[in-house]
């Protein structure tokens, strides 16, 4: 039902029923602009050339491909500064695509470490007690449940650790509840829904599937039909399909037949069907300039409603691997007298970091990961501030002296005004605003059920949000959609 008023809503309407039949476009003819070339963008793409379409252009607002799918040369080999994993093999569109490749490879179950701010770290036992309660805690499966995830988990939390030093779990809590918040992308769990877990179909299977030494961009060129020898730039399908650095200043949807978007640098382009594909804090920030005429109101109440979290990573190369054998992580446990020192220092974002970890294939390589406001205000420090910061934390936390590292990098996702946060997620205030991803998804049709601006994006995934195999199959969706009209109309 909402569905159907918002498109009845829709200002981009035939004048009649009529108009149908006066509609002269078909596969060789109708132009399709796909704003973003990030994997649902070049999902889209690839697949409508595929199915014969003919007038498919890409439009990029960065230098490069890929979007939030970034693999960079660094160190040994290459890193990903954006997605990293392969998220479960069974009813995964990525997995299903490489699987007999041979790109990718296991992840093994290395044992969790826990290390407190006075340097001690929590027992074997212990730390495999608290990794347990993670795997087990990791959804929540009471649809009726009334509360915030952060609710959920703080209940449950207390009922397998009643007899743990009360210091000691509350520190372990307060690290698990960062975690979380990482993989989720939110600030903090208490403003979490639990219709993020009850909506999301997880794939069975190895959730940390690594790219081994050849990053996430080898999906991209194996969308692109790219041979593995071919230089890292072809674009295989795409070649002659894709425009680098044209940021959208405006997409005008006005009246019934051709649209026009507008670059920022003026150049004005036509097009008969637009799949816009722009990151949800994009759309947060510039949707009520970037759409001309406005988005219709259950649109607009789920950009709202909806959030893009920042989830951001730090790289640190060195001469050779500092960690002991045995540990190939660790995460951080404050001390309560340490954590109220540390809020009142200059250091104080360094409490949104998870923790940190080897990386496959970089044997000289410890990546750490940060979370929510943490994450924005290190991305506006310079990056000696931030390595500044990071070696004075090895120091608080390790009982072994870490080295100046050979090199750093570290992502910053949301200041980038073309991403504006790393993957959303379901808070409770969309709760509050009864939307969701079902109102980002549906097109702005015209009454005769033309497509005429289409969205797609990871954020748009009913069932596979914040990954890239949903970001994929959002893609595809959009392709698909208007595969069938011109189906139906040959």
């Amino acid at each position: 039902m909402r569905r159907e008023i918002s498109e009845q809503k829709s200002q981009s309407s035939c004048a009649s029923a009529n108009m149908t039949a006066t509609w002269s476009k078909n596969k060789d003819t109708a132009r399709i602009v796909i704003i973003g070339a990030g994997a649902s963008g070049i999902a889209a793409a690839t697949r409508l050339l595929e199915q014969g379409f003919r007038h498919v252009q890409l439009l990029e607002a960065e230098d490069r491909i890929g979007g939030r799918i970034h693999t960079i040369p660094f160190a040994a080999n290459v890193i990903d500064l954006g997605a990293q994993w392969c998220h479960g093999e069974v009813g995964n569109v990525v997995f299903e695509r490489v699987k007999d490749l041979d790109l990718l490879e296991k992840s093994g179950d290395p044992s969790p470490h826990f290390v407190r701010s006075n340097k001690e770290s929590l027992g074997e036992d212990q730390a495999k007690a608290l990794q347990n309660f993670m795997d087990s805690s990791a959804t929540i499966s009471e649809a009726d449940y009334e509360g915030s995830v952060g609710d959920y988990l703080t209940q449950k939390y207390w009922q397998n650790f009643p007899s743990m030093d009360r210091a000691v779990a509350k520190e372990a809590l307060d690290c698990i509840k960062k975690i979380f918040c990482g993989s989720e992308a939110c600030d903090h769990l208490f403003e979490l829904s639990p219709q993020n877990f009850l909506t999301f179909d997880e794939c069975e299977g190895d959730h940390n599937l690594s790219w081994r030494d050849k990053g996430y961009k080898q999906f991209l060129r194996v969308l692109m039909n790219v041979q593995q020898e071919i230089q890292p730039e072809d674009l295989g399908i795409l070649k002659g399909h894709v425009l680098l650095n044209k940021r959208i200043a405006e997409i005008n949807w006005q009246g019934v037949d051709e649209l026009t978007i507008r670059c920022w640098n003026g150049e004005i382009i036509t097009a008969d069907h637009v799949i816009c594909t722009v990151s949800l804090g994009v759309l947060k920030e510039q949707h009520k300039q970037l759409f001309v005429p406005a988005l219709p109101a259950p649109k607009m109440g789920a950009i709202e409603g909806l959030r893009l979290g920042t989830v951001d990573k730090f790289l640190l190369e060195f001469a050779e691997q500092p960690l002991p054998e045995k540990m190939l992580n660790f995460s951080c446990l404050w001390l309560k007298a340490d954590l109220q020192e540390l809020r009142g220092s200059e250091h104080f974002w360094l409490e949104g970091i998870c923790g940190f970890h080897r990386v496959a294939h970089q044997p000289r390589l410890i990546e750490g990961w940060i979370i929510g406001s943490s994450a924005r205000h290190m991305e506006t420090l310079t990056e000696e501030k931030v390595l500044e910061g990071l070696l004075w934390l090895f120091r608080k936390f390790l009982p072994f002296d870490v080295p100046h590292p050979k090199r750093f990098l570290r992502s910053q996702w949301h200041s980038n005004p073309n991403f504006r946060g790393s993957y959303s997620y379901h808070p409770t205030y969309a709760d509050e605003l009864r939307t969701g991803r079902y109102d980002l998804e549906f097109p702005l049709a015209a009454d005769c059920g033309r497509p005429r601006v289409q969205f797609a994006g990871e954020a748009t995934s009913r069932t596979h949000f914040s990954t890239v195999h949903g970001a994929t199959e959002t893609g595809w969706r959009e392709a698909d959609r208007l595969n069938e009209f011109y189906k139906v109309r040959a």
